[in-house]
């Protein structure tokens, strides 16, 4: 895709933009009519649901306050739920149902985007669904993770390619956005659970012609502490063509045992303490959207908490086809695997499945979009490899790292349907 960019303020939007999502096409931007004229390039959109080209605009004292949102919806059924290696860390376990009918997002979205201060505030419910991870009601996943104030930050604008921006915002890392709507997939994948969503800090951005970067000290997995740096660089090769490489890392460890719920489910010990770093390369012409990437991340050794430490490794594929205007078929495959071995229990688990344990996924979701509204389905498969089972069929009193109530399987299928629209 080719962004046509209405001002220099909306070419560093794109900066950030391409920052956020490394490995996506850009946005489309398309300058509103009317008496405001920015392009709205935020938050990002990664393909078939497209950002609203006419959105809510309202002149003020401070200049023009853009309005936008989504209110979207869904219902899923999976096969086993993940066993209890969350159960210690996340009160309300049973609250990971096998099947829900829910709300995905009820959000706002409210931003100055020109001027030398622009500001972005986004609030509201939202789900983040991800692929052989407990999944709670949006009720209880915006009160764990970062609250119905999911982002707010200030930006200012120094000159036509710098602009520096704090608050809460969104990740460097990464290839896949926080919100369903942002997504080709309804659910996030098995890669996206090593990687931080939301930071607090500052944030310098860089963009000028092909080239985009930022880089940001925060504080990681909403830790509260900033004791992480982070950064994102892309290059646009051609008008189809992008590559980028993105991550962080920590320089002082995080050992607090004392947090509450909700810092346990959006601060997990083992990612606060890692290092991270992706490469990632995107080809998006015409009907194609096609995004390979790899991803490797080191956990730190923590003798204070009990961390051994360990390392992953991890790549994926996403692909999207438009057949027409109104339908297309996303898809995505990704592996990922951790060292140790699964007889070595005194190895950190990181990836969730126990050391040694590796997993792989593929996702399909046909989408229907007309305008702002779209329905769209999904089936994924996760399929584990080399994980610690437990022994609870035998009579003893483990529960191994699989699915299902004795954590002994080693697959789970989801079957979702999202509709909605975006305003």
């Amino acid at each position: 895709m080719i962004l046509r960019s209405a001002t220099a303020s909306a070419a560093l939007m794109l900066g950030l933009v391409q920052a956020q999502a490394a490995d996506m096409p850009a946005p489309v931007a398309v300058p509103v009519t009317g008496p405001c004229k920015t392009a709205i390039t935020f938050p990002a959109y990664a393909g078939v649901i497209k950002q609203n080209p006419d959105p809510s605009c309202f002149t003020t004292g401070i200049g023009d306050i853009y309005v936008g949102g989504a209110i979207t919806g869904y219902a899923y059924n999976y096969s086993d739920r993940i066993s209890s290696f969350y159960t210690p860390f996340v009160p309300g376990q049973r609250d990971d149902r096998v099947a829900r009918v829910d709300f995905s997002n009820v959000q706002a979205f409210i931003q100055k985007a020109d001027g030398p201060f622009q500001f972005y505030i986004q609030t509201g419910l939202y789900s983040i669904p991800a692929l052989g991870f407990p999944t709670f009601s949006a009720i209880d996943q915006t009160g764990l993770l970062f609250s119905p104030l999911p982002v707010v930050f200030g930006k200012w604008v120094i000159n036509d390619e710098w602009s520096i921006q704090g608050g809460r915002m969104p990740t460097n890392i990464g290839t896949e956005l926080a919100f369903t709507f942002q997504n080709l997939n309804i659910s996030r994948g098995l890669l996206f659970n090593q990687e931080n969503i939301i930071n607090q800090g500052v944030q310098i951005n860089y963009a000028s012609g092909p080239l985009a970067a930022s880089f940001a000290v925060t504080d990681g997995f909403y830790s509260g502490e900033l004791n992480w740096v982070t950064g994102a660089i892309t290059y646009k090769l051609d008008d189809y063509n992008t590559i980028g490489v993105n991550g962080g890392t920590n320089f002082s460890h995080y050992d607090s045992l004392n947090q509450s719920a909700r810092f346990y489910y959006a601060t997990p010990l083992p990612q606060q303490n890692s290092s991270i770093i992706s490469a990632n390369y995107t080809y998006a012409n015409g009907p194609w959207i096609v995004t390979p990437y790899i991803q490797y991340t080191s956990v730190d050794r923590v003798a204070s908490i009990g961390q051994i430490g360990g390392e992953t490794f991890g790549g994926a594929i996403l692909a999207s086809y438009a057949f027409t205007d109104n339908f297309a078929l996303a898809g995505r495959f990704e592996y990922i695997t951790q060292s140790g071995s699964p007889t070595l229990l005194n190895r950190t688990n990181i990836l969730g499945y126990g050391p040694g344990s590796a997993a792989y996924s593929f996702t399909v979701t046909p989408t229907f979009t007309w305008g702002r509204y779209f329905i769209r389905g999904e089936y994924s498969h996760v399929e584990l490899t080399d994980f610690q089972r437990g022994d609870l069929a035998l009579g003893g009193t483990n529960v191994g790292f699989g699915f299902g109530p004795a954590g002994n399987r080693a697959s789970q299928d989801r079957y979702m349907v999202e509709t909605g629209f975006t305003f």
